[in-house]
């Protein structure tokens, strides 16, 4: 094995372990919006973690970004596009759907974010899915429904959606259009220099919403609850989950990285039970002995 392969294969094992970690990073953000309302805006939240995970990410980016000199003309407006789908629509509107839908409602959106991933995948960056990935993703989908409904059918026949579910639904399109596009569209920066510079993106979306925001809306007084949540978003579910999520779709492609999502019904429910107290229930062990085969199904062609 040469070099350039032992590199490649190194690579390779590193963004299959991400693909199970990140969603247990992602599932952070469920506790954040279930206890940001009442303490934090929307907004305020979103433009305060993107803004710390700026900052905290510069630092290490700033050689790369400034041996060979920003390709603004080149980039600058995908920066903006990207930044606007993962920063603001994927963060804000999250935060907006929550104050008024349920957990339920949110899996169940968020439940077909893969497969837009997948299909847009096959179309726009000439993905194709063997048979393996086909049935991984069709047992990963019916695992996380499984959990989703806690093991009834009725709980799905029950749900009723509402004005909150529209934020949600708008952000997993957004989700899945960040994933395919960061793929299709290539950049001279490296994963980390990119990450930084869409985030900057980001940030400029974000601000005229967040003062439009802070004029209409209720304002919140500071409170060390409100600091934590926005210091714990930047580092968890912000920082450390981008950019494992864009090393992996660089190594495996934006269907197979996409699958990630349907870890994180189940790993929410250990991150309640290790902090809400919520104990997993036994719909939650089905769930996981359908998911997790699928994962390495879907995976193994690699």
């Amino acid at each position: 094995m040469t070099g350039t392969d032992a590199a490649a294969a190194r690579r390779l094992r590193i963004a299959l372990a991400l693909l199970w970690l990140t969603p247990l990073l992602w599932s952070s953000n469920y506790l954040i919006a279930r206890l940001a309302p009442g303490v934090i805006a929307p907004h305020v939240l979103a433009l305060g973690r993107w803004s710390l995970a700026f900052a905290l990410m510069l630092p290490f980016a700033w050689r790369g970004l400034t041996r060979d000199g920003l390709p603004w003309r080149e980039e600058g407006l995908h920066w903006l596009v990207l930044g606007g789908l993962g920063m603001w629509i994927c963060g804000a509107f999250v935060y907006l759907g929550g104050q008024s839908t349920t957990a339920i409602n949110i899996g169940l959106i968020y439940a077909l974010t893969p497969i837009l991933i997948a299909v847009a995948g096959t179309r726009m960056l000439h993905e194709r899915m063997s048979w393996s990935q086909r049935a991984g993703v069709a047992l990963a989908l019916t695992g996380a429904l499984y959990v989703i409904a806690k093991g009834d059918a009725a709980n799905l026949l029950a749900v009723r959606f509402n004005r909150g579910d529209a934020w949600i639904l708008v952000a997993a399109f957004s989700w899945a259009a960040y994933s395919v596009l960061l793929r299709h569209w290539p950049s001279r920066l490296g994963t980390a220099e990119r990450l930084v510079a869409i985030s900057g993106g980001g940030l400029v979306v974000l601000l005229p919403f967040t003062l439009l925001e802070y004029a209409i809306e209720p304002r919140y007084p500071f409170s060390l609850l409100a600091l934590g949540l926005v210091v714990l978003a930047a580092v968890v579910p912000g920082v450390l989950s981008y950019q494992a999520y864009s090393y992996m779709q660089r190594e495996l492609g934006a269907s197979k990285a996409a699958l990630t999502l349907y870890l994180g019904p189940l790993y929410a429910a250990f991150t309640g039970w290790a902090v809400l107290n919520e104990p997993p229930k036994a719909y939650h062990a089905v769930g996981a002995m359908l998911i997790l085969p699928s994962i390495w199904l879907a995976t193994r062609g690699r």
